[in-house]
């Protein structure tokens, strides 16, 4: 299996978005499982061949999609792979998405069914152009002009946010509501609304994925357990198994999370 991955020369112009290039070539059909991120994930393909990604109901889905903050693996069968990732921070998710990430939740939308006839003109405008740094340059443009102010998450829950991902996951949730002057059942109820998850459960998955990343860069789950928070090696191997579905040592060598820091500079999405 040959990658090609590609990065923009610089950050996009909004806040709480990531961008990579993916040209993936296989011998023939193959599989890959797409493992829980802390943020909502946008594939936009632009290739002759498309993709088949199946979700926690069964369901399976072909080309551009918007993916949820998964609870688990997503398997992925292919042939052939070219498309741009965009990685959404959940605050900012509805502004650029016009979907709530709370209903979204991790399942998976067609982007063809959020934007319409705009997705179909964008992947072929993709499909047109010539180089990544042009795509890169569509795509921020085409994000920045469907982004909406007055969809984005509340200024509390984008800083709750924040801490959990500032922390790598381990900010004692307990403390956010008095960060934030809200009672614990308000941060609960508008956090779970506006991000999809319990903050418990976003510090969990925003763990999960730092220890995942240094699962994958050959540290020892000991070591990892001990620098991740997890109350033992135990801890660990029950929240990876939860996750992925498979112990650490066979999640940590998934293709995808082996090509993951060469097509991101960081783990996490604020």
């Amino acid at each position: 299996m040959a990658w090609e991955i590609a990065r923009p020369l610089r950050t996009s112009a909004l806040r709480g978005v990531d961008m990579a290039g993916f040209r993936i070539h296989g011998d023939g059909p193959a599989r890959l499982r797409v493992i829980p991120h802390p943020a909502v994930t946008v594939v936009i393909e632009f290739g002759d061949r498309c993709f088949d990604v199946r979700d926690s109901t069964g369901r399976s889905h072909s080309g551009s999609l918007a993916l949820g903050l998964a609870g688990s693996a997503v398997p992925v069968r292919f042939e052939d792979i070219e498309c741009v990732q965009v990685r959404l921070s959940p605050v900012v998710a509805h502004a650029i998405l016009g979907f709530p990430p709370a209903e979204l939740g991790g399942n998976i939308v067609g982007l063809d069914d959020l934007w319409g006839r705009d997705a179909t003109r964008l992947r072929e405008r993709l499909h047109e152009t010539q180089s990544w740094h042009e795509r890169f340059a569509l795509v921020d443009t085409t994000l920045s002009a469907r982004f909406r102010h007055d969809r984005g998450a509340d200024p509390e829950v984008a800083f709750a946010w924040r801490q959990i991902i500032g922390s790598r996951g381990r900010f004692r949730v307990e403390h956010l509501a008095a960060r934030v002057g809200w009672s614990r059942q308000r941060l609960w109820s508008r956090f779970g609304t506006q991000i999809g998850l319990t903050p418990k459960r976003a510090a969990m998955l925003v763990r999960f994925d730092h220890a995942m990343h240094r699962l994958v860069q050959g540290h020892s789950p000991a070591r990892v357990a001990a620098d991740s928070g997890y109350a033992d090696q135990s801890h660990l191997y029950r929240d990876v198994r939860g996750f992925t579905g498979a112990p650490p040592a066979s999640a940590a060598s998934e293709p995808w999370l082996a090509v993951d820091d060469r097509a991101w500079p960081s783990s996490t999405v604020g």
